[in-house]
């Protein structure tokens, strides 16, 4: 299931879940501009596609900007912001999501990815967490986008300590895990899933997209193997088709 739009719709649905979704709407000029006289800043977004590929940030404020990859344009007016946007997008079917103030860290934008699986003894786990951490002149956080992974301890330890930091970091498990064992109720055949949430100034948590085909791999750069070892042997019995292992 790889449209961004139908994986929102399922989160949606539940009203537990649904207050941790960005709002949501297919692009189109009246809604982008409706977006962003009500959010300043948004993401539009391919329907379709991974590794933050063809992602563009685009802001309102006393002129219109947007950003794609680490080319920054800006605009007078609404409707030369849009000419420009139509040019710039990929040839692709796209949305436009509220934008998140994302926590930094050494000045440069974070989230983080949960790593949902079933387990041998087919329950749900949520079996590992990272940090991703942007390219400094980029706005998305993907590993296959100059985004660097890193301990999501190292990344909220200026913003949390200790035990409150252990506590944070098992919420968001708990949230990775609320979100595959709601998306089973609709999917039943998934067997594992990657949640990307975002982490406001308030610490409130954002479900920014959920993967249903998460690359295992990036736990592999974290210096202890624990986690990926894990994670590894998960995505291997549940059937996966794993690729040549990187460095």
């Amino acid at each position: 299931m790889g449209s961004k739009w139908v994986k929102t719709k399922v989160l949606l649905l539940n009203k537990e879940l649904r207050k941790f979704v960005p709002e949501t709407r297919v692009y189109s000029q009246s809604n982008l501009l409706q977006m962003l006289n009500k959010h300043k800043m948004v993401y539009v977004k391919p329907i379709n596609g991974s590794s933050g590929q063809g992602v563009i940030r685009v802001e309102k404020n006393e002129i219109f900007r947007f950003q794609a990859g680490k080319t920054a344009k800006s605009f007078a007016t609404f409707q030369g912001l849009f000419a420009a946007l139509s040019k710039a997008k990929l040839n692709r079917s796209y949305l436009v999501q509220q934008g998140i103030h994302l926590l930094t860290h050494q000045k440069r934008i974070f989230d983080t990815r949960i790593m949902v699986q079933r387990t041998p003894h087919k329950n749900w786990e949520a079996t590992g967490y990272i940090g991703r951490v942007a390219h400094p002149r980029k706005i998305v956080t993907n590993f296959h986008n100059s985004g660097k992974p890193l301990p999501l301890e190292l990344l909220l330890g200026s913003y949390l300590k200790n035990q409150k930091k252990s506590d944070y970091i098992q919420s968001l498990r708990h949230l990775g895990y609320r979100i595959a064992t709601h998306y089973q109720k609709s999917y039943p055949g998934f067997k594992e899933i990657g949640v990307d949430i975002g982490i406001d100034k308030n610490l409130k948590p954002w479900v920014l997209e959920v993967n249903t085909a998460p690359d295992p791999f990036i736990f592999n750069q974290l210096k202890d193997k624990k986690m990926f070892f894990k994670v590894l042997r998960y995505a291997r019995a549940n059937g996966r088709f794993l690729r040549v292992k990187r460095k």
